[in-house]
């Protein structure tokens, strides 16, 4: 791959992992709960989820997913109605008390890291407009020569950008948090995020197969 047409991957790859979609505002609701080191270890998950959804639109398996009405159909609704799920449950949660949040800082009791890695790796499996950007904005920049070094340069480059997309999403949920600190303030924060993430289940619900 030559030098300029990665320097011209760079900026539109990082356009893409800084866009704010579902697994985004999991890094902001994880961040403003549990803290930033918590949503970036957990946001683990989606990593991986990302680099088999690389793997497979690498092998060419992508292609035939996208082409596949039913297959796209499958993993579209049922990662729709993963998210309303999630959004209904933040919409229901109670908010603690500001002496009760408090108490769970004091303590240092740690979320359990291995649910929210899972919760990560389903919202981003089951988002299979994320596999598009594998199968159709990879290809662009892969050298037809070097296809296997230039793929996985791709791919490693995207992971690394979504990492540092993970930990500035996360510093700002934990930023809104410090500024709404207490019970009315993330009540208000839940219903938002568990409205927002509806609202994304309910747009995935809706998109259609390309082509």
């Amino acid at each position: 791959m030559t030098l300029s047409a990665y320097l011209l991957f760079l900026p539109a790859c990082f356009a893409i992992n800084m866009a704010f979609g579902p697994n985004n505002l999991l890094s902001v609701t994880n961040g403003a709960k549990h803290g930033v080191s918590p949503a970036v270890i957990a946001a683990g998950g989606r990593l991986a989820a990302f680099a088999i959804m690389i793997a497979i639109a690498g092998l060419g398996m992508g292609a035939v997913l996208v082409a596949s009405e039913l297959a796209f159909d499958v993993i579209k609704y049922i990662g729709a109605a993963y998210l309303v799920w999630i959004g209904i449950r933040l919409l229901r949660a109670p908010a603690p008390t500001a002496e009760v949040q408090q108490q769970q800082r004091e303590a240092g009791t740690p979320p359990s890291l291995r649910a929210l890695a899972r919760q990560e790796f389903t919202v981003a499996a089951g988002n299979p407009k994320a596999i598009l950007v594998f199968t159709a904005f990879f290809p662009q920049f892969v050298v037809p020569g070097a296809y296997a070094s230039s793929y996985l340069l791709l791919g490693a480059t995207f992971l690394v950008f979504e990492l540092v997309a993970i930990a500035l999403y996360a510093l700002l949920g934990a930023r809104m948090r410090r500024l709404a600190d207490g019970s009315r303030a993330m009540r208000w924060f839940n219903r938002v995020s568990g409205s927002m993430m509806v609202g994304f289940g309910l747009i995935l619900a809706f998109t259609r197969r390309p082509g």
